[in-house]
């Protein structure tokens, strides 16, 4: 009896799960025949090459702007979003303060990048730094988030001890809880910092500067050859980054 239930149950999940995908296959309009004209990608490929390095020297200062825009987002985020953190998890927020800013952070964690960068420049104009300050904000509600969880998941034993021999409340939170999660803290800032630089080519699309906006200009003005070499730039960055903060993360943890 128990098995046929499981069966049906099966049977149940397996039609759904076919229904959406034929309903998300219709709304993208997904066609696999559409590849018949491969050739033509082949051929505009071909305009790629030979690559144009006239440009290199700018275009490795464009790549450590992007760097320098990852960085410095993902890390202002990471100064603002540990004091909120303390302030949004459950065992160490004052009352009141928890459902509060919790839903703080899911509202900016909603916002994309790319929709803080396009109002930040009708602010502060076309360059880096609104795209350091979308970066920012968004990655202040995604660690505030991670690391409240963190928070919450810490062993309770140390904090209470420190109360017991009258350490003040803000103390014991800090010198308690903050050793046992720093590890992952740390964790969760390099994963979010290798995001961050693929969020920065996106955000130099919109003007944001950095590698991205030179990929851009290139591809608008048709100069194929400089593309190619931003992408080649792009790929060699993304992989050595990814590389070295794991690395850096294996070693910490």
């Amino acid at each position: 009896m128990i098995s046929l239930w499981f069966k049906k149950k099966h049977l149940v999940i397996a039609v759904i799960l076919a229904a959406f995908i034929f309903v998300s296959m219709r709304a993208t309009e997904f066609d696999l025949s559409k590849f018949r004209d491969f050739g033509n990608m082949i051929e505009f490929l071909g305009q790629w090459f030979p690559m144009d390095t006239s440009k290199l020297p700018l275009m490795l200062e464009d790549a450590g702007e992007t760097l320098a825009m990852a960085f410095l987002g993902s890390f202002l985020a990471l100064i603002i979003a540990l004091p909120v953190s303390f302030l949004a998890a459950k065992n160490t927020a004052p009352i009141g303060f928890f459902y509060l800013l919790r839903t703080g952070l899911s509202f900016i964690r909603s916002v994309p990048e790319i929709v803080i960068g396009l109002i930040l420049l009708t602010m502060l104009g076309l360059g880096p730094f609104p795209a350091v300050i979308a970066i920012m904000i968004h990655n202040i509600g995604v660690l505030g988030k991670l690391i409240s969880e963190l928070i919450e998941a810490a062993d309770p034993g140390p904090q209470e001890a420190m109360r017991a021999v009258g350490a003040k409340r803000w103390i014991a939170h800090l010198f308690s809880i903050l050793p046992q999660i720093w590890p992952n803290v740390l964790s969760h800032f390099f994963y979010r910092f290798e995001v961050a630089i693929r969020t920065s080519l996106i955000l130099g699309f919109i003007g944001g500067g950095g590698i991205g906006q030179r990929l851009f200009n290139d591809f608008k003005t048709f100069q194929y050859s400089a593309v190619a070499l931003d992408v080649l730039i792009i790929m060699v960055m993304v992989i050595v980054i990814d590389f070295l903060t794991s690395y850096i993360r294996n070693r910490v943890i």
